[in-house]
């Protein structure tokens, strides 16, 4: 139930407005004095405070600031038996909702009282959404406990609260982005903009348009002034990704922003000034790039003043069931299913797999698991036929990927998976005697 305070020293008025605002069913909670609604404020999770601009202990147009200091959610509604402009407009500049007189303006009461309960509402909304948003790129919303990611959050923990440029390292999947999001929300700069450009994914002039702005008419097609991404993160991060991929062009600009503070839109004569801290990324050995004159050396130098590498997931193997299950969750929750976890041969198979493609891959096998399994348990059945085979080859016999003896094996392999190693059925489905599959069982080195 929605929460009113009203502030008034006529208790009868006080009383009265009191039925009014219950019958439109709000709860209702009554002070006398200032003093006495200030300690109503720290007890009970208020949404709209009605109060008399003359009270024994103080003016509540002057009041109206305090409150909304301490509980910058909750509105307040002014009332007064003497209404004047003034007073009406301090109120409103101090951040009143509404200025009301009494008897004037009594049928305006139980609407204005509910437009403002609806703002407190969406507020509360907001600040719900925010904090989720914070846990979900926060530092506790990295996944896993392995000793090579806690070292990396580590770094990531004691560089965030500053302004230093960080560079992260690593190959493509293992996280960049999250890791980037988690520093700029644990920093001072948390509630202003975080931005995120992907350097591969433009040409250089293109780029530099994304990232500095341009001017009207400063090429074609260029009809109006435009903000690049560096102003829209004015006062917060920007993340630049695959910054290895950035031409030595481009490079020179981006190293007078990062020296300077300043940067200068296409077409444009005049620099703009910027406040953003950068945190880059790349999955490329830089230092071997500027031996090849691919990357300058001084960008790298102003970029690397903290540098964290993130771990492949095969150097994290032991946050594979758990990563599993978080991704397993959220694609249940989104799809609809009653899926509640993984087999152990599941994750035991995930954990044999290379994953070049890192935490991406996983989350990609993890999705489509989730789509082919109809049980409770994700089973080994649903990931890819390449997953589900042995890594290691046969001994015995030497098989070309195009010999059909190969084909033939992964064939065997693959019902004999979906079987479950009942190798009667296996036969069947496959329409061999039993005594040739047993052979050919033999023949393949297969378990």
């Amino acid at each position: 139930m929605k929460k009113v305070l009203i502030i008034d020293d006529e208790k009868k008025l006080r009383e009265l407005m009191a039925r009014i605002i219950e019958l439109e069913g709000y709860e209702v909670h009554e002070a006398g004095d200032f003093k006495a609604g200030l300690k109503k404020l720290e007890q009970v999770d208020l949404y709209v405070v009605l109060c008399d601009v003359k009270l024994p202990d103080g003016n509540g147009v002057e009041m109206v600031q305090q409150i909304k200091a301490r509980y910058p959610i909750v509105e307040v509604i002014l009332l007064t038996a003497y209404g004047n402009i003034p007073d009406g407009v301090q109120a409103m500049k101090n951040g009143a909702f509404d200025y009301l007189t009494k008897g004037d303006d009594n049928n305006r009461i139980i609407p204005l009282l509910s437009r403002a309960v609806e703002k407190v509402e969406l507020a509360k909304q907001v600040r719900s959404l925010q904090k989720q948003l914070g846990n979900q790129f926060s530092f506790e919303g990295i996944v896993g406990k392995s000793g090579a990611l806690a070292a990396a959050v580590a770094l990531a923990r004691k560089v965030a609260p500053t302004d230093t440029s960080v560079l992260l390292t690593g190959e493509t999947g293992t996280g960049k982005e999250v890791f980037a999001q988690a520093i700029h929300q644990a920093s001072a700069r948390t509630g202003k903009p975080f931005v995120a450009i992907n350097c591969a994914a433009f040409s250089a002039s293109l780029l530099e348009s994304e990232m500095f702005g341009h001017r009207a008419g400063a090429f074609t097609g260029a009809t109006k002034d435009t903000k690049g991404l560096f102003e829209e993160a004015h006062h917060g991060t920007i993340f630049l990704d695959e910054i290895g991929e950035m031409a030595l062009e481009l490079q020179a600009k981006l190293l007078r922003v990062l020296e300077t503070g300043e940067l200068l839109r296409i077409g444009d004569t005049k620099p703009t000034k910027v406040d953003v801290r950068v945190v880059a990324a790349t999955n490329r050995d830089l230092p071997r790039e500027i031996e090849r004159g691919l990357f300058r050396s001084d960008l790298y130098y102003r970029l690397s003043v903290f540098q964290i590498r993130l771990p492949a997931l095969r150097e994290r193997l032991e946050d594979i069931d758990q990563l599993a299950q978080y991704f397993l969750q959220g694609f249940a929750r989104t799809m609809a299913k009653k899926i509640i976890g993984c087999t152990a041969q599941y994750i035991d198979t995930l954990k044999r797999h290379n994953f070049p493609g890192n935490i991406r891959e996983l989350k990609n096998l993890i999705e489509r698991s989730v789509i082919l399994e109809d049980g409770a348990m994700l089973g080994v059945e649903s990931l890819p036929i390449e997953l589900q085979l042995p890594s290691e080859a046969p001994t015995s016999t030497e098989l070309s990927v195009f010999s059909l003896a190969t084909a033939e094996r992964a064939q065997i392999q693959k019902v004999l998976v979906h079987t479950k190693g009942n190798k009667t059925e296996a036969a069947r489905l496959l329409q061999i005697a039993l005594t040739t599959l047993y052979r050919k069982l033999e023949e393949y080195k297969i378990a």
